[in-house]
């Protein structure tokens, strides 16, 4: 069950996504099953990384990754496919890192929910 977020913060998740180019699940998949070359960022928190995530994602949490974005991902050209759990905190981090000067960063909408009503595969930590 989709968790009901509150009016403000929809707000700006909705003016987020009108700058920032969103992709989904199915096309993010896709992508990966070929081979193509992307930095897959998951900007949950460190405890839901740690539960699961996508294979081969980075972990950059929304609450840090404007600070250390740079240090990470260097290449302002890089492409990057952030998602989180539904796609609105992805879409926030994608419109602050537009601002910060980069120029190919995707938000994948449905998130980490969409993947596993999908039943594609995750890695575990634990």
């Amino acid at each position: 069950m989709a968790h009901q977020h509150p009016p403000r913060f929809l707000k700006i998740v909705d003016d987020a996504k009108t700058r920032v180019r969103e992709t989904n699940v199915d096309e993010v998949k896709k992508r990966l099953d070929r081979g193509d070359k992307f930095i897959l960022v998951d900007v949950r928190e460190e405890s839901e990384f740690a539960k699961d995530h996508l294979p081969g994602s980075v972990h950059l949490g929304k609450g840090i990754i404007e600070r250390d974005i740079e240090e990470r991902v260097p290449d302002l050209n890089a492409e990057m496919v952030l998602y989180c759990g539904g796609g609105f905190r992805s879409a926030l981090a994608a419109d602050n890192l537009q601002k910060m000067g980069y120029k190919n960063v995707i938000s994948m909408d449905g998130g980490i929910r969409g993947w596993r009503e999908k039943g594609y595969p995750l890695t575990n930590c634990q």
